[in-house]
């Protein structure tokens, strides 16, 4: 029943990429444009230029400039990757739902189970979604606890967002990040 509803989970979550990648249409390397990573590992097109108007969510507009920003910490020792995570929106306009991605450069062993509204992409891939991120808001914490297929003295984690329910972020610095973690058990802040 579980891998039901991670199917399921997963279904919406590439029918949101599609509805997100339909509405950058024409928005393509246009100013703040240009392609994010999807949950598949494949490219979405990600909003460009200015929204007109926008749509009310509890209270927010959505659908102009969003900030999105992710920042933690991952370790890893003896094959266990631990990662933690918060999302923030610092605005100026709120945010419906997003999704971040995590891509590890080595497997990660079959079997785990994830925290709700995560999913498994691929033996390398997970991506979560966020909920709603209104201006000035995050989206809690996110941890991780991970096996890696083998024992690696080493692994990248690249940490971004996959997707965002509309509008533009300019600053995408702050929600993309490449961090290398020796397994020393220490954290590796991003």
């Amino acid at each position: 029943m579980r891998a039901i509803s991670q199917g399921v989970l997963g279904a919406v979550l590439a029918a949101l990429m599609v509805l997100g990648a339909g509405t950058a249409a024409g928005a393509a390397d246009g100013p703040g444009g240009g392609a994010v990573d999807g949950p598949g590992g494949g490219r979405a097109e990600a909003v460009g230029g200015e929204m007109a108007g926008g749509e009310a969510v509890g209270g927010e507009m959505v659908g102009g400039e969003a900030d999105l920003a992710h920042h933690g910490h991952v370790s890893l020792w003896d094959g266990r990757v631990r990662v933690w995570l918060v999302t923030e929106n610092h605005g100026p306009s709120g945010v419906a739902d997003a999704t971040v991605r995590m891509g590890f450069s080595v497997p990660m062993a079959g079997g785990q189970v994830l925290p709700p509204g995560c999913l498994w992409s691929s033996d390398r891939v997970v991506s979560c979604r966020t909920g709603a991120l209104p201006v000035g808001g995050g989206a809690g914490e996110l941890a991780l606890d991970l096996r890696a297929a083998g024992l690696p003295q080493e692994l990248t984690v690249e940490v971004s967002t996959a997707w965002r329910a509309g509008g533009a972020d300019r600053n995408p610095v702050n929600d993309r990040h490449r961090v290398l973690v020796l397994a020393t058990g220490d954290p590796y802040v991003f």
